[in-house]
């Protein structure tokens, strides 16, 4: 039986590493200060809770603002002295330090507020933290009226005390140098808490003081670092001064949670402002979240019209009832995600990344589309075919269901039917229990052919891949008179031949459906005109998937510590971004190609190994060998000629 602590007093109580706490009742109770590390809080209830501070924390920012308010005093003292030298008409070289003090100051604080923190040195920024915004950026991550004050009057006081104890004890200075430094010390202040209010505000530009302030405040809070929160419900709770690093947080609920933006979040998902907003308000309508990490969120009943999820990550998502009219799902990961009764009318699915455990029961759609629209082609590639159409209940699920555990067979030349009909028929004899059963056949190309084929989850693939062209390889080398003699009375045979013969004529050819018209040996050969449903327009699932698995190892490579540097990261990102958009390469080739930069996202994770370099440099001859042809003209062939060589040096290849 689930534990009940509804509306108990549990300040600075201790639940670390407890596993009794499965669906246990948290709501209306006070864990301010409460200990949940590591503990398995999956489907608890902390609706309505309050966390953060206890009380006797509350002290501590007000003291810790006076204190380093101090410091800020000091350093605005002196900068104004520094300035006030600039009417020292007795000595040049006072002057210059006052006019060259001055010029870094109006560049410096330039540069902070059109441009941000992280443009400046680190010695630069460390500065800034500890003397100027950091004293007030501390007292709005408290959200205490009393503590933002505190800090506010601290560093005026500080500052002013020293602009006065200076000049009463150097009045040589005259009043030019009181006004001066009076002017100074007072500009600073206001600009830096201008900073520290756009920092707690969530300007990207001064994250990292955001960043600091909000751990110190999380000092001494509730932590649920480490802790399980699957299915966790925090609706209405208010988590002020709460740390949530390293938690995991599949499908935890956070409607109408209160103070979310003042959580330690850590690497998860509630580090994104317009996440955050988000899974507070459910509102998502026409937002942008390209590429996010999204995995495990849970998006329950939210609005998401319009929204783009282009690249996104919404594996293991909670979207049940969720609005997704007309959301762009291109290459979309939803592996595991729960669609059951959502509405994705018009959406646009191009080589969305759905799999065998993605739950489409009750899924309401009327029609979809298959590619992102463009000027000329506003719908492009609708299903229904028929715009007077719509799917009936039930329809879409049935018609977008994709074909998973399948044998792909891909003859990249010079395609023998007979051959490919034979060596076939001997596989699905030779193997029962794989349960072969064609299911798709693609041409690709002038000569090239993909016979996709539903095997048993257990079977072995690559046994099977390689049984199936030594025998077909074999039977390719015969001569047509041998052929026959195998072939003879076998209708069965004859009937596949004359399938992927007329694959081979048509210009796209591709089988699945409901009628069947012929049985070799437990074989179902299907016809239709339907696509795939996973990539649309006869484009095959591995595409999406590949690319999709590319964005998920990017996502976890770090950030260039220099903008204007691109790392691995940004780099291999440009790569993708080429390789997708290139219209020179087949579907093949692009997939390929997607599955070497995924190949170099992985070693990218620990670059200056021996093992990951030589895995990148394999990755990289790879690439250049599947370019290798393209025109000279093509951007892809001028892109890579820049981006190879930048890659192949941060891994200390060249």
């Amino acid at each position: 039986m689930a534990l009940d602590f509804s509306g108990q007093n549990l300040r600075g109580r201790n639940f670390k590493g407890r596993k009794d706490l499965v669906g246990a009742n948290f709501s209306y109770a006070d864990i301010r200060g409460a200990n949940f590390t590591n503990a398995n809080l999956t489907s608890a209830n902390f609706s309505h809770t309050k966390a953060g501070l206890q009380r006797r924390w509350v002290i501590f920012p007000v003291l810790l603002s006076w204190f380093s308010s101090g410091f800020a005093g000091f350093y605005l003292f002196l900068c104004g002295y520094l300035v006030s030298l600039i009417f020292d008409t007795a000595k040049l070289r006072n002057q210059i330090c006052g006019w060259t003090m001055l010029i870094l100051l109006i560049v410096f604080f330039s540069l902070m507020i059109y441009r941000g923190v992280r443009t400046t040195s680190q010695e630069i920024n460390l500065m800034l933290f500890l003397f100027l915004a950091f004293p007030l950026a501390i007292p709005f991550a408290y959200a205490g009226t009393f503590a933002i004050c505190c800090g506010i009057v601290g560093v005026f006081a500080f500052a002013f005390a020293f602009v006065g104890v200076f000049n009463l004890a150097f009045l040589t200075a005259g009043s030019t140098a009181l006004i001066v430094d009076t002017t100074v010390a007072g500009t600073v202040v206001l600009l830096n808490i201008y900073v520290g209010w756009r920092a707690m505000k969530g300007d990207e530009k001064y994250s990292s003081l955001r960043n600091i302030a909000i751990a110190f405040a999380a000092t001494g809070g509730t932590s649920f670092r480490g802790a399980n929160l699957t299915n966790a419900d925090f609706t209405q709770a208010t988590l002020k001064s709460t740390d949530l690093r390293n938690t995991i947080l599949i499908c935890s609920r956070w409607h109408q949670a209160k103070m979310l933006d003042r959580v330690r979040p850590g690497s998860t998902y509630l580090q994104n402002s317009q996440v955050r907003q988000l899974l507070v308000t459910g509102q998502g309508q026409d937002k942008n979240f390209y590429r996010e990490n999204l995995r495990g969120i849970n998006l329950q009943s939210a609005n998401l019209a319009d929204a783009s999820f282009i690249g996104a990550d919404l594996s293991e998502a909670n979207l049940q009832d969720a609005d997704l009219s007309r959301a762009k799902l291109k290459q979309t990961q939803l592996d595991g995600t729960d669609l059951t009764g959502a509405t994705l009318t018009g959406a646009f699915i191009e080589d969305w990344g759905i799999t065998n455990t993605t739950k489409l029961h009750g899924v309401r759609c009327e029609y979809v589309f298959m590619r992102l629209p463009t000027k000329e082609d506003p719908d492009p590639l609708r299903k229904p075919d028929n715009k007077q159409e719509v799917f009936a209940d039930g329809d879409f699920a049935d018609f977008i269901q994709p074909i998973f555990d399948t044998l792909d067979l891909y003859h990249n030349q010079g395609v023998d039917p007979r051959a490919v009909a034979i060596a076939f028929k001997n596989l699905a004899e030779n193997h029962p229990e794989a349960e072969l059963e064609i299911v798709a056949m693609e041409k690709r190309g002038d000569d090239k052919i993909l016979l996709r084929a539903k095997t048993n989850p257990g079977s072995d693939k690559s046994q099977l891949s390689a049984e199936y062209f030594d025998d077909y390889n074999q039977l390719k080398a015969l001569s047509q008179s041998q052929q026959l003699l195998l072939v003879e009375k076998d209708k069965r045979i004859i009937s596949l031949e004359n399938m992927v013969d007329t694959a081979l004529k048509q210009p796209k050819f591709y089988t699945q459906g409901d009628t069947n018209m012929s049985d070799i040996s437990g074989i179902n050969i299907q016809g239709s005109s339907n696509v795939s449903g996973i990539a649309g327009n006869n484009s095959i699932a591995n595409l999406g998937t590949i690319s999709g698995n590319v964005s998920i190892a990017l996502n976890q490579l770090p950030d260039a510590s220099d903008a204007e540097k691109p790392g691995i990261k940004e780099l291999l990102s440009q790569l993708q971004d080429a390789i997708i958009q290139s219209t020179y390469l087949s579907e093949e080739d692009k997939t390929e190609a997607l599955e070497q930069v995924n190949t170099l996202a992985e070693a990218g994770k620990n670059p200056q190994e021996s093992t990951k370099q030589k895995t990148a440099k394999t990755a990289i001859t790879m690439l250049k060998g599947i370019f290798t042809g393209l025109p000279t003209v093509a951007s892809l062939v001028e892109a890579t000629n820049k981006l190879l060589p930048a890659i192949s040096k941060l891994f200390g290849l060249g």
